[in-house]
């Protein structure tokens, strides 16, 4: 069965760093693009940031741009995303998730375009 699991959240000071990972069984992370979604409380969940299964990646969240960056390490079979210069408004669970359709070149802002969830990992912004 095809899972999803995030790590890296945690509490951290405004100002300061984090890095998420999301790893998978049931399936090879690498030939699959990734997406990272936001959701705080009582919003909506938000599209951060994808990177494709070939590689090219895509920031949607303009509260993110120039702050978070989203790789992918297809040795470790790991998708990253490195939060910086953290803010209370980045509180939230962070959710990685990933279509069925292998070998997508293209990254979807619509969560509805992804089949496989993580359970995501909280991050909370605050001194």
């Amino acid at each position: 069965q095809e899972r999803l699991v995030e790590s890296g959240g945690g509490l951290v000071n405004p100002g300061g760093s984090l890095r998420l990972s999301c790893e998978a069984s049931g399936f090879n992370l690498k030939f699959y693009t990734v997406a990272w979604f936001r959701q705080a409380p009582g919003k909506e969940r938000e599209a951060i940031a994808c990177v494709s299964a070939t590689g090219d990646s895509r920031g949607f969240a303009m509260s993110a741009e120039g702050r978070f960056t989203v790789s992918r390490d297809n040795a470790k079979d790991t998708v990253f995303l490195q939060m910086s210069t953290l803010k209370p408004e980045d509180t939230g669970v962070y959710f990685c998730a990933a279509p069925s359709v292998p070998l997508l070149s293209a990254c979807e802002e619509d969560p509805g375009r992804y089949d496989w969830w993580g359970p995501g990992t909280q991050v909370t912004v605050s001194s």
